[in-house]
């Protein structure tokens, strides 16, 4: 068994004007003073990466590396879960997501996904130079809109649905094979990727591609009331990134599983900061650690209550209490004995 490696953090939420938020060099001292020895990049922030730098220069990227090396840590995977999401970009949703690609191409669905492809495959460049073997990412969403449908979906339209999902990221995918590199993708709401069995609808649209992975995070589990252990029971293989992320679903009389609409403080469903919800983290822990998973836990900070800050500050300690360090023995190994063919012949009572 392998020790899972932390504890890291996601720095998405945390970019910010002031410092130290603001910098590189200030956001890898402030976590390395909360006891984190990792970072995930998030790549669409210009202040903490130059994506295609990174990836097109392997002495910019071994600067780059060792400049984080300095303050102790180690970047644990670049994520591009903005870019992806736009890699398969409903017409309905596309205006809602201008912010999350250049000015220039606001209001352009077909550029904007032209843009995102080649941002996420230069992530997979990026992310060989820096000598990392899995990206965090999401898929995008074609058929979001038909998840709890009204009417029925017409015959066909799922299959053909993951069919154009498998087309426009066989390309993608591509890159990520040439740079042996996993594509990790997280299992969200709003992704046609968001539970096993759109994983594995996926993963058989791409043709079993090897490259395609999961990014296993249990708060998008808890919103959808699915069994997160049974889960690394079935999928382990495929896991090589997690995010340590709370969540917790308080029923209620007046709303459900969709939220009504309403702010996330009052969602029956509801993200939280570490060990303030419901997750089982310490089983997690122990089943990802039965599997040999040797990646990062990485916190992911989203809570509806408590301050970014605070949440950090716990989420490193908390971590360190659920990493569990492997045992290469045991339990009962002071009352073994040697291997002894005969005797075992004897046990078994076949030389009587």
């Amino acid at each position: 068994m392998k020790t899972i490696q932390g504890p890291a953090i996601f720095l998405a939420q945390f970019v910010g004007d002031q410092e130290p938020f603001n910098t590189l060099d200030g956001m890898c001292q402030w976590a390395a003073d909360l006891g984190y020895k990792g970072i995930q990049i998030p790549t669409w922030e210009s202040s903490l990466i130059d994506l295609q730098k990174v990836a097109e220069s392997k002495d910019f990227a071994d600067e780059y590396r060792g400049k984080i090396e300095s303050f102790g840590l180690q970047i644990t995977e670049l994520s591009t879960h903005l870019q992806g999401q736009l890699v398969a970009l409903h017409p309905a949703y596309h205006q809602m997501f201008d912010s999350f690609a250049p000015k220039e191409l606001h209001g352009n669905r077909k550029g904007k996904m032209e843009w995102a492809a080649e941002q996420v495959k230069l992530g997979a460049k990026a992310s060989a130079n820096l000598g990392l073997k899995a990206q965090a990412t999401f898929p995008g969403a074609l058929m979001w809109h038909t998840v709890y449908p009204w009417p029925q979906r017409p015959a066909g339209l799922v299959e053909d649905g993951f069919k154009e999902l498998a087309r426009l990221w066989e390309p993608i995918l591509k890159v990520f094979d040439e740079q042996d590199v996993e594509a990790c993708f997280e299992l969200h709401a709003g992704e046609d990727v968001h539970d096993g069995v759109t994983f594995e609808r996926f993963l058989a649209a791409t043709g079993d591609h090897p490259r395609v992975k999961m990014l296993f995070d249990p708060s998008h589990f808890i919103l959808q009331h699915l069994d997160y252990l049974e889960l690394i029971d079935i999928y382990h293989p495929y896991i090589k990134a997690m995010h340590v992320k709370d969540a917790e679903f308080i029923k209620s009389g007046r709303s459900g599983a969709w939220g009504g609409y309403q702010d996330w403080i009052d969602r029956p469903g509801r993200f939280r900061s570490i060990g303030d919800g419901r997750v089982d983290f310490r089983g997690i822990f122990s089943r990802l650690s039965k599997y040999d998973f040797e990646g990062w836990a990485v916190l992911e900070w989203e809570c509806c209550i408590k301050s970014p800050e605070q949440g950090a500050k716990e989420g490193s300690q908390r971590i360190n209490e659920y990493i569990i360090e492997v045992t290469d023995k045991a339990f009962d190994d002071f009352a073994g004995t040697d291997a002894d063919p005969a005797l075992n012949r004897r046990i078994l009572g076949l030389d009587e």
